[in-house]
């Protein structure tokens, strides 16, 4: 007879074991319709989950972050069933929810193309229509493996082999068709309404390019029509940011395959990227960071004494001198060199905190599959810096690193960052009894800095917790960037040491932090945060200077000339084309500002002012145009987006 408790505090008492969609029938039809998953005493289960014991109980709708997770990876489910009818010698590997969605990876004889996805994407709206059961099913591995290998699913198999033999495992019937899962799943399919199938791409079988190449078809899910409708118009919104199309069109940067993941900076995207490190040097000599640089190759030895190369070596570009038996690594981080100029020298207390920085160049491989533009790329440089102090300095470098850091995003026009804490990961370096006090100083050190954090657990660095800064862009997107971690396994490993004020030997803590995280991913963000209208104080072209007429270049010339030597970034447009064709061409190269200068303009010494947004400033001096420009310039990137387009405005 199981008591049930509500999360109401309220209590029900059933004769004979109930099922979590029971509870909810008993509570009324309206839940009870609602009803996707529940939670029995904290383990969240299926709709068809038996309660035969005293429990507290909490009902799942979509309304919750649980439901809507379960909606989508049904939805990769609903995918499968639509793929095995349409194309039955497919055969299905995994199907997991992601971000905002799902995918399904699949091998199949031949490459799907866009008509095949709409046809896939058809079948699966006629499937939810009958609002047919999904039906659960707890199995032995024996059976799973039968069930399995009737169908013909090889990489099902394999799944099935790597269970332990003792394990239960669940299968999930749609209809005739079978998946194996953990669930939980969606009871019916009236829950699957709100979808759309966006794109294709490949993935290899385990994530390994060593395995054989499979179709990857992805999706989105909501649990209403209305967010899944803001969802398409953000995904439309993001392909017009795009920052690889805007960096051809305003002739930034590019790849090319001789250098797969590598970027090839052009002069105008080289500004760019100077002004920004510039900017943040500035920052750093003002918070009084040493900046350095350590060598690009280093032997293996450092990184097996650090413990990278048995975290990293998969992702380590390494090279072999010719006449020598060296394993030398193209560094993929900066931390063990920055220990190296650390340890040349005895330190005392008296010198810590010691800031280090570097702007460290650095290579990873990345799997060609997951490369992306600016974004995932396989050489970038860090914005790295290591703060070397005693333990009880924590506290306050956490708190000016977080001063600093939240002062540069706004600068960048970055006001909401929210900050996520990541504890111990299952595999990691160090003693337990080190990680207590290392998450526990960080906590402490947060706490003073007032943040309000949220928990991520398990995804600390392999040698210390971290807190990770997540900014939201113009149009509602996250982007995790900056970092702040708490180590006290690299220096002990690396034997890095200091004098205390007791004349004994101590370790110091090493504090690993970025801002950026990387200056190519931070540049991605930063166009596609403004849209390629890049702040005036950014932009590497501030302003472009038109002669009306030929008979106007030599004053044109003389505007530009004056303004470069004032510090701007300058060009002029001297062509025998007509005016509004070369405006129209510098507003859409994002310049900021376009000065035309006719007869008038030269004879009373002025300039014609418009924007690129196209608005019309009238006349101006150009020392009045001047004070504009550094006003706006001294305002960084605090602006202001206008809903109706892409361009930002005071």
């Amino acid at each position: 007879m199981p008591v049930v408790t509500l999360p109401d505090g309220s209590q029900k008492s059933f004769d004979d074991p109930v099922t979590v969609m029971q509870v909810a029938e008993n509570i009324g039809a309206g839940l009870a319709k609602a009803t996707i998953a529940g939670y029995i005493d904290d383990q969240l289960v299926d709709a068809c989950e038996t309660i035969d014991h005293d429990a507290r109980v909490r009902i799942v709708t979509a309304k919750d972050e649980a439901g809507l997770e379960i909606i989508r990876h049904s939805f990769a489910h609903l995918m499968g069933h639509a793929i095995k009818q349409l194309y039955p010698d497919a055969q299905m590997a995994i199907g997991p929810v992601i971000e905002e969605g799902f995918y399904y990876d699949i091998a199949y004889k031949r490459p799907f193309t866009p008509e095949d996805v709409e046809a896939i994407e058809a079948r699966m709206r006629e499937l939810v229509e009958k609002d047919y059961d999904v039906v659960r099913e707890v199995v032995s591995k024996e059976k799973a493996r039968q069930t399995f290998a009737e169908r013909g699913e090889s990489y099902k198999l394999q799944i099935v082999d790597e269970i332990p033999d003792d394990e239960i495992i669940k299968l999930y019937y749609h209809e005739e068709y079978t998946d194996m899962c953990r669930g939980p799943h969606v009871p019916n399919t009236r829950h699957l309404r709100h979808f759309k199938l966006t794109k294709l791409a490949g993935a290899y079988w385990r994530g390994d390019s060593s395995n054989e190449m499979l179709q990857r078809i992805y999706g989105t899910a909501w649990a209403d029509k209305k967010s899944l409708n803001a969802y398409i118009k953000r995904i439309e919104e993001a392909e017009k940011r795009d920052h690889r199309k805007l960096g051809r069109k305003l002739d930034l940067f590019h790849f090319q395959e001789e250098a797969v993941g590598n970027v090839f900076w052009h002069a105008k995207g080289w500004t760019l990227y100077r002004l920004i490190e510039n900017y943040l040097r500035d920052k750093l000599d003002a918070a009084g960071y040493e900046e350095v640089r350590t060598p690009q190759l280093v032997d293996r030895s450092l990184w097996e004494a650090s413990g990278h190369w048995d975290k990293f070596r998969q992702n380590m570009f390494t090279a072999h001198a010719l006449d020598e038996d060296l394993a030398i690594a193209i560094k993929p981080m900066n931390c063990p060199c920055h220990v190296q100029i650390y340890n040349h020298g005895l330190r005392s207390y008296r010198d810590l905190p010691l800031r280090m920085a570097e702007f460290g160049s650095c290579h990873r491989y990345e799997p060609s599959g997951s490369l992306h533009g600016l974004m995932r790329v396989r050489a970038f440089t860090q914005d790295d810096a290591h703060i070397f102090c005693t333990e009880d300095q924590i506290t306050a470098e956490t708190q000016a690193f977080c001063e600093l850091l939240l002062e540069v995003y706004r600068d960048f026009g970055f006001e909401d960052v929210r900050v996520k804490f990541s504890d111990r990961p299952e595999v990691r370096a160090g003693e337990d009894a080190v990680w207590d006090r290392a998450e526990t100083a960080l906590r402490g050190a947060a706490e003073a800095a007032g943040l309000d954090v949220t928990l991520n657990p398990g995804e600390g660095a392999f040698y210390g917790p971290k807190l990770e800064f997540v900014l939201t862009d113009a149009i509602g997107r996250d982007w995790q960037c900056g970092t702040l971690q708490v180590d006290f396994v690299l220096p002990e490993r690396l034997d890095a040491e200091y004098v205390a004020e007791s004349g004994e030997r101590a370790r110091p803590v090493m504090l690993h932090r970025a801002i950026f995280g990387s200056f190519e991913r931070f540049i991605g963000i930063v166009i596609e945060h403004f849209a390629g209208s890049l702040p005036v104080w950014l932009a590497p072209v501030q302003v472009s200077v038109l002669a009306l007429t030929e008979k106007q270049a030599d004053y044109a010339t003389e505007v530009a000339n004056t303004l470069k030597k004032l510090g701007f970034r300058v060009e002029s447009d001297l062509r025998n084309e007509t005016i509004g064709l070369k405006i129209r061409e510098h507003a859409m190269q994002r310049i900021p500002y376009v000065l035309v200068v006719g007869a008038r303009e030269a004879e009373m010494q002025s300039v014609a002012v418009r924007t690129r947004a196209g608005e019309d400033l009238g006349s101006m001096s150009l020392e009045d145009f001047r004070a504009r420009l550094n006003a706006e310039i001294a305002y960084r990137g605090r602006t202001i987006l206008e809903p109706e387009d892409t361009t930002y405005r005071h």
